[in-house]
């Protein structure tokens, strides 16, 4: 294969074409290439990545004119005005008839002043050479050697310009001759060509537009000749080669509809293959044990090599497969789309209709997701596809509803392998492939197969499936969404980021460093090549910590593609910080992210002593008030009812709740006596908060009529009250019995979602409640409007809207504490110390509220008091 080919085959492997060996390895290492029958020259890997982008080679179809043999009748006039032309450059490929070395004229421009006004002649030499001459003003330069006389095609270009008559040749894309004075001389020196002339392909005029001779006519094939009012440079001449067309100072372009063809002229459309880059490669050469140079479009043998880590995950990734994805993926497309094996030796044929089957397939494939985690064989089987997808070739006269089909199916197949629960599989093939990032450098590629969805009518071109997304106008875009993209990548070079530390003197713990947003690609695009310029972007943080952002691109090793690479920081700058956001400046286009280093806010000691003693006293107070008021209504004989039995059994629960919360501190040097601590405090304090729900089902049933019975309430308060608290407790221990407890306190682990044990009933009771409360609100208030109409008709207005505000007032002072709605403020503990403290007050005073509320102020103990103090005196 040739050197682009070579390179792409050991890729799609995972691997790469052989390294140059050591100076002192040579030798041995020809012996051993010969011992396999292998000699001659083989491909090297170019280490420093010069080559490892290839120039687009592209295929297009083109009006080829067929000159047979040389006549005086064969010729094609080019129907276009011409201007003056002080400048002119004229390109076109040429593939030269070898049977004959006469004269031949590849193009003749003639105006009723100059019949030689421009002309380009040629011959083939006796050492095998086509040599051309360039005329202008009837001025004739040397017949210089140019190409070969080999019936190849040749890509050729004439320049020439007024001042001093300075012209040069190129020839395959190399300038072959140049010199100046092809001018006329004396006063009037330099003129420009002049214009509104006739231009004919294949014959020397002797007179305008005609008198052809057999002799200087031309013979063989021309397509792609373009005209330009100005001389192109050698990088402008290397694209028109390649087959760009290059807009600027444009006089005639290419095109059957703007020639008059003589009837004898063949003209036939033909696939065209335009040259590639002109490059040489290294070699090594097997026998000599020495280095050269070859073409790197010539067809050469290659080694494909793999790193020894690399190659046994490989195999043990294929020997582990069960070949379930493979299998599918075959089976419905009725071909070996996969092979089964990366190490398949087979050079597939890929084309658009073959990779848009393979890939629509492949996604019905990962779509029905059967195997919602990919095995490690099937993975690297998926981006061995990518691959040579990313790989085609793609034509300009491809169905464009094709091409941007393909896109759509590409960027979904990337989309299902990059899904979260791929992560592990990811890591599993971490020598192979290091990290995700390569779907970016592959997806990077496939963007440049949509440049020719891209047409006057339509100057933007947006794929998109899930999280990630192409868009390509004079920028390309892409963004991938927040996944095990960023997963993989989070540790990936972060060191070279940011120095990580335990714990900063701020009261800032310090986590860890991640991937914090979406990655996105941008690049400027040119004539289709990518230039470099500055960017200004903004991306939405996903993590909600305290973080310190840091502005970063991905900095790609380029051994190969798959070997990975590293953040880095170099030409980026963070211009402004949010809590939820990063905006940052870099002077470059590439791969971008923010990476945040993480902290939690950690209290100052003296802040941690202050909150323990005010919960310490607080729980105190607490727990002394419910006990107090716990014996009162054990004591004074209060008339039982459901209202009494639930005020009960949350007293009960919230007490024992703060006991354990306060010998909590002390249990935190035995593990087991820990462990129990917390599993109780869970149990108690979720048993607290469920009797709380159960206090605002009391209170709705009372507000709103429930068809329920009290004995069938009374054990549906019961089942709330205790039997929620044991199964939650008990489903968390079995689950999460290794994570249940938190490393520096007797409670259960924030790092984890354990946490969601508690929190999460928690809120739905809260929410509960809150709909109690408010419904409970509308009552009274309206029941007291009516009251005070029927009361006091004629009060005040003052009057009325005192009475209501006390309406509104007194349910929620009376209600808030037993219902639990003080424990919102710990939504907002994190936010600052001062809500840190409100909550502390507001919750470990709780059972010094319901002491006053339900107990000192509550008529039904005051009345059975007073009938104690009554028997007493009876």
């Amino acid at each position: 294969l040739d050197w682009w080919h070579a390179d792409r085959y050991c890729e799609q492997r995972f691997a790469q074409l052989l390294f140059e060996p050591q100076d002192g390895e040579q030798a041995s290492f020809s012996r051993l290439l010969q011992s396999h029958h292998i000699r001659g020259s083989l491909w090297l890997h170019e280490r420093d990545g010069v080559l490892h982008k290839p120039k687009w080679r592209r295929d297009h179809i083109v009006p080829v004119l067929v000159f047979r043999e040389k006549t005086d009748t064969k010729y094609v006039k080019v129907l276009s005005d011409f201007p003056a032309l002080p400048a002119v450059t004229a390109c076109a490929h040429l593939q030269w008839d070898t049977r004959t070395q006469e004269i031949a004229t590849i193009f003749s421009y003639a105006v009723p002043a100059f019949i030689n006004e421009f002309q380009l002649r040629g011959f083939v030499d006796e050492e095998g050479f086509v040599r051309f001459a360039l005329i202008v003003h009837g001025h004739h330069s040397p017949y210089l050697p140019v190409f070969r006389a080999d019936g190849q095609w040749h890509h050729f270009c004439v320049t020439w310009q007024q001042e001093n008559g300075t012209w040069a040749i190129y020839a395959d894309g190399k300038r072959r001759a140049s010199a100046s004075g092809l001018c006329a001389v004396g006063p009037s020196a330099p003129q420009a060509i002049y214009g509104q002339g006739t231009f004919i392909i294949g014959q020397d005029q002797d007179s305008l537009g005609g008198t052809f001779k057999e002799k200087e006519s031309f013979s063989g094939n021309i397509t792609d000749l373009h005209i330009w009012q100005k001389v192109l440079g050698a990088e402008q001449i290397e694209k028109v080669r390649s087959c760009w067309v290059v807009e600027q100072d444009l006089v005639f372009g290419w095109s059957s509809k703007a020639l008059e063809v003589e009837s004898t002229v063949e003209e036939v459309r033909a696939q065209f293959l335009c040259p590639g880059p002109v490059e040489e490669c290294r070699v090594f050469e097997v026998g000599s044990s020495g280095f050269s140079y070859a073409s790197c479009l010539q067809s050469l043998p290659f080694i494909c090599c793999y790193r020894k880590d690399a190659y046994w995950q490989l195999k043990k990734a294929q020997l582990e497969s069960s070949h379930s994805l493979v299998g599918r993926v075959n089976t419905l497309a009725g071909r070996t789309v996969i092979p089964e094996g990366v190490f398949a030796s087979d050079v597939q044929d890929m084309n658009l209709s073959v990779a848009l089957g393979a890939l629509d397939v492949l996604a019905t494939v990962l779509r029905e997701g059967e195997t919602p985690v990919l095995e490690s064989s099937d993975l690297l089987a998926v981006l061995q596809l990518l691959k040579q997808v990313s790989d085609v070739e793609v034509q300009e006269a491809e169905e464009l509803e094709m091409l941007e089909q393909l896109g759509q199916y590409y960027v979904e197949v990337t989309e299902l392998i990059l899904e979260e629960q791929n992560i592990e599989t990811w890591s599993s093939v971490s020598q192979v492939i290091r990290g995700p990032m390569a779907v970016v450098e592959l997806c990077d590629r496939m963007v440049s197969h949509l440049a020719p969805l891209l047409t006057a009518g339509r100057t933007k071109i947006t794929i998109q499936h899930g999280n990630i997304g192409l868009r390509r106008v004079t920028v390309k875009n892409m963004w991938f969404g927040y996944g095990s993209l960023q997963r993989c990548l989070s540790g990936a070079g972060s060191r070279a980021v940011f120095q990580d530390v335990a714990a900063s003197d701020g009261g800032q713990k310090y986590l860890r460093t991640t991937v914090g947003t979406a990655v996105i690609s941008s690049a400027l695009l040119s004539d289709y090549q990518e230039i470099s310029t500055s960017v200004r972007y903004r991306l939405q943080h996903r993590v909600q910590w305290m973080v310190i952002s840091m502005c970063v691109l991905w900095f790609l090793l380029y051994v190969s593609p798959d070997a990975g690479g590293m953040w880095s920081t170099a030409g980026c700058s963070v211009v402004t910080p949010l809590p939820d956001s990063t905006t940052c400046f870099c002077n470059h286009t590439t791969n971008f992210a923010v990476l945040l280093q993480v902290y939690e806010m950690q209290r100052t000691a003296k802040e941690e002593l202050t909150l323990q003693t005010l919960t310490f006293i607080g729980c105190g107070v607490s727990f002394c008030a419910l006990i107090v008021t716990f014996i009162l209504f054990l004591a004074v004989g209060v008339p039982k009812s459901e209202r009494t039995t639930v005020h009960k059994n949350l007293i009960f629960a919230l007490a024992a709740a703060e006991a354990l919360l306060m010998v909590s501190e002390l249990a935190k040097t035995n593990q087991v006596v820990c462990f129990t601590v917390t599993a109780f405090l869970h149990l108690f304090f979720m048993a607290a908060f469920s009797w709380m729900l159960v206090e605002g089902l009391l209170l709705w049933s009372k507000v709103v009529a429930v068809n329920m019975s009290e004995d069938r309430r009374m054990k549906f308060y019961y089942v709330t009250g205790w039997g929620l608290p044991v199964v939650i407790v008990s489903v968390t221990l079995a689950t999460s019995f290794n994570k249940y407890v938190a490393d520096n306190h007797c409670w259960l682990n924030v790092q984890t979602n354990v946490i969601w044990a508690f929190v999460g009933p928690v809120l739905f009771i809260l929410a509960v409640n809150t709909f109690v409360l408010f419904r409970v609100v509308m009552v009274t208030v309206s029941s007291a409007r009516r009251r005070s109409k029927m009361l006091t008709p004629n009060s005040s207005l003052e009057n009325q809207i005192g009475i209501q505000i006390w309406a509104t007032a007194k349910p929620i002072l009376v209600l808030l504490p037993v219902l639990g709605l003080t424990w919102v403020c710990g939504v907002l503990v994190h936010l600052s110390i001062i809500w840190a403290y409100i909550f502390i007050v507001l919750n470990s005073l709780q059972g010094l509220y319901i002491f006053l509320v339900y107990a000192i102020y509550n008529s039904e103990v005051r009345n059975a008091i007073q009938r104690m103090k009554d028997k007493k005196k009876a």
